[in-house]
């Protein structure tokens, strides 16, 4: 991360300051707003931000299906703090030599507001508090699951805005016009890159990535629900933000700069991690279509006889 300051309340009113007349996207010269008596950092505002839109739009989804609305205070109150906790085991857990080494603090495991958070420990222990909160609430966690995730994707998308201060979340360098401008004694800089390279702004990227598949979505279900003049099948909403969000992390990934990251044989355990999720999500929109059909097919099955005996009453009629 970056070393940049907190901000004075002097300075409230100048957070964006004109920068030279070069190309490429620069990062604010502050990180956090200082209130003398407390620190409030501009990383945990976007957190909250994003958790308070995803709230909103799952409890307009559970309404939408007849289900109580407000199970979704009930699920992020459960879902929220076991995310938090997998969010940050599993950062520390992929990134071992940042805090464990000869002379380390090791309460730095603990700072999170330094930044160092992974979304794949928050879908993992995050979903133990979602299936918590749905069975408090009575609601299935698959509906529960389908009801949270759109609006997930919109959560993570804003929360990049908190990578972009922290000036977190880069790739490779680039000589394209939108390349990030990064503090030359940033850790995750290659040792010899020449001052004034631009970056992939890699959190600019996921987040363009995460509103385009909250709308893929949300399209989806409006188009199964006109085409079908049904309700979408359970465990498709889940399944394709598996897939959407595992495709883009594993692309992405390939060339992010994070060169403290774990690797399995070789290859960056996020690019693995994001892989079996798509995976994963494949099987859940494989199981959700199939189940749809086979209720279908039974529905079908059962209306046959009865047109059979309406069939066969009708001719016995006639002489």
């Amino acid at each position: 991360m970056a070393t940049t300051t907190p901000l004075d309340t002097s300075e409230l009113f100048v957070i964006f300051r004109i920068k030279p007349l070069e190309y490429g996207l620069y990062s604010p010269d502050v990180n956090s707003l200082d209130l003398g008596f407390v620190e409030i950092r501009f990383y945990a505002l976007f957190i909250l931000l994003g958790m308070a839109v995803a709230v909103i739009i799952m409890t307009r989804r559970l309404r939408r299906r007849e289900l109580p609305q407000e199970a979704a205070l009930t699920i992020a109150l459960w879902a929220v703090p076991f995310g938090i906790i997998g969010a940050r085991f599993y950062h520390v857990l992929t990134h071992p030599t940042d805090y464990f080494f000869e002379g380390a603090d090791l309460w730095k495991v603990f700072a999170i507001w330094e930044g160092g958070i992974a979304i794949f420990g928050a879908v993992l222990a995050g979903s133990i508090g979602v299936w918590i909160g749905s069975r408090q609430e009575g609601v299935r966690f698959i509906d529960a699951a389908d009801a949270l995730v759109p609006g997930l994707l919109l959560a993570q998308a804003i929360g990049r805005m908190g990578n972009f201060v922290n000036q977190e979340l880069f790739g490779t360098a680039t000589t394209l016009p939108w390349g990030l401008h990064v503090d030359p004694r940033n850790a995750a800089i290659p040792p010899g890159t020449p001052d004034g390279t631009l970056f992939h702004p890699l959190f600019l990227y996921e987040m363009l990535w995460n509103v385009v598949g909250f709308a893929v979505i949300v399209v989806a279900e409006r188009l199964w629900r006109r085409s079908r003049a049904s309700d979408v099948p359970r465990g498709l909403a889940l399944g394709l933000y598996l897939l959407w969000y595992g495709v883009g992390r594993a692309w992405f990934n390939t060339f992010r700069l994070d060169p403290t990251e774990f690797e399995v044989l070789g290859i960056k355990v996020n690019v693995v991690t994001a892989a079996l999720a798509a995976l994963v999500g494949v099987a859940f929109i494989a199981l959700a279509l199939a189940r749809r059909l086979e209720r279908t097919g039974a529905v079908l099955h059962a209306a046959a006889p009865e047109d059979r005996s309406s069939s066969s009453a009708a001719g016995g009629g006639r002489s």
